[in-house]
């Protein structure tokens, strides 16, 4: 299903930037005492009290904006604002209402948009004192935090999650079909490949980066299994994406992602994988959807350049080494059926199911291989583990404490896994979780 959106706005220099971080738990934003730090939308996926969202953070403005800068940030938060489920308006307590809040206010309940007034910098229960000024604003839901701080954070995303819409269903698909979404940046070739893979000209295919505004599903019945094809518009790098249509495009495509059971990132053979692919590939991957590499345009590599072209890719994205990557031409139609192929198989794979006790069997192998580091005087201690009932790429592990695991040590529990088990091209996901009573035997085999 879609992931909504919630769209975090305000003027420079009020700590959206950090307020992103905190919610985030990890540093993903730039965060600097300058004003304008963010010029770019941020888009980022957050799930919180069992809601997965989109999280967009925006440049602050003022109504002092006359640069082209200046006016480009404040536009960019004004699409943001059109495109949002939930508004996340984030004021200084110190500075108390300024014309620049009130402006943005205006700006929201123009738009129709349900909001949460974020009053930030409230570093202190005494400084509580501040927030009853913001009040008069006019927004029903006012929370005060403080971003550097950690307060207030938890009842700020309940408020946030208490507006969004209601969840929809899961989008109605036939039975046992295979859902592929085909994503990358403008001009890698993912219409013309969609064209391929159906062998009509369901998608249009132009030149011209973007041309595809929205998602395009089409079918077609692969090895008796009915596949669901989505083309959607290229992703771009943040300071490549013009105002209006492509900005929606770009949600679009994310939230096509959240909707896939396999994603095809198709890589333009002539740009050999840029950061822009990357961060698409770690999007899927943390969606934890089944990924399948494709470099279109391979008849355009000289066939003498062909194998340092691939040590080059192997190199760049040694993070997916488990992923398939195929070389393919989809204008010249060679080789994108395999494409189908190993897209059922990953998907295969991302279906399989394993027993508790093959898990909890798999798990303890790997620690027995290779034991997590003492912690001070304590090591983590995984004392059972399964796979989650519902996303079988997802296992969880019951442990002493989770706040013993060792930051690479998820990495080493899925290579290990992925070595006993195979589960190629499906990232592995793991939760760790507080252990209480393990299930009796006959549960466990179950």
């Amino acid at each position: 299903m879609s992931r909504p959106v919630v769209a975090l706005v305000g003027r420079t220099n009020v700590g959206k930037s950090t307020l992103l971080n905190r919610i985030l738990g990890e540093r993903h934003a730039v965060v600097d005492d300058s004003p304008n730090v963010t010029r770019d939308r941020l888009i980022v996926p957050v799930t919180w009290g069992g809601r997965d969202i989109l999280v967009v953070d925006t440049g602050g403005w003022g109504l002092d904006a006359v640069s082209e800068l200046q006016l480009k940030v404040k536009h960019q938060a004004e699409l943001a604002i059109a495109q949002a489920d939930v508004i996340m308006l984030v004021v200084a307590a110190y500075d108390g209402v300024i014309p620049s809040d009130q402006e943005a206010v205006s700006m929201v309940r123009a738009a129709g948009k349900k909001c949460v007034l974020v009053v930030n910098k409230v570093d202190h229960a005494l400084h509580e004192s501040l927030v009853s000024d913001f009040h008069r604003l006019g927004v029903d839901s006012v929370v005060s935090v403080s971003a550097l701080h950690n307060r207030g954070i938890d009842e700020l995303m309940d408020a946030v999650v208490a507006k969004l819409p209601p969840a929809e269903p899961p989008a109605s698909y036939p039975e046992g079909s295979i859902r592929l979404a085909i994503v990358g940046r403008p001009n890698a070739g993912k219409s013309t490949l969609l064209n391929a893979l159906l062998n009509d000209e369901r998608a249009i295919v132009d030149a011209t980066p973007g041309t595809t505004r929205d998602p395009l599903d089409a079918e077609l019945v692969w090895q008796g299994r009915r596949l669901v094809l989505v083309d959607t518009a290229g992703i771009r790098k943040k300071s490549h994406v013009t105002y209006g249509v492509d900005y929606f495009s770009v949600l679009r495509a994310l939230q096509a992602i959240d909707r896939c059971d396999v994603a095809i990132l198709v890589l333009d053979a002539t740009e050999p994988a840029t950061a822009q692919d990357v961060t698409i590939a770690r999007y899927v991957r943390e969606a934890g959807r089944g990924l399948v590499l494709v470099v279109n345009k391979w008849d355009l590599v000289p066939p003498d350049h062909r194998d340092a072209h691939r040590d080059w890719m192997k190199r760049k994205l040694d993070f997916l080494s488990f992923v398939p990557l195929l070389h393919v031409s989809a204008k010249e139609r060679r080789h994108v059926k395999s494409v189908l192929q190993k897209a059922f198989e990953v998907s295969r794979a991302r279906e399989m199911r394993l027993s508790r006790t093959a898990v909890d069997a798999a798990i303890k192998e790997s620690v027995e291989r290779h034991a997590p580091p003492m912690s001070g005087t304590r090591r983590l201690d995984i004392v059972w583990a399964h796979q989650d009932d519902v996303e079988t790429w997802k296992f969880v592990l019951h442990v002493n404490d989770p706040a013993l695991v060792p930051s690479n040590y998820p990495r080493y529990l899925e290579h290990d896994l992925r070595r006993q088990f195979g589960f190629h091209g499906v990232p592995l996901l793991f939760e760790f979780v507080p252990a209480g009573r393990r299930p009796r035997r006959k549960e466990a085999a179950a």
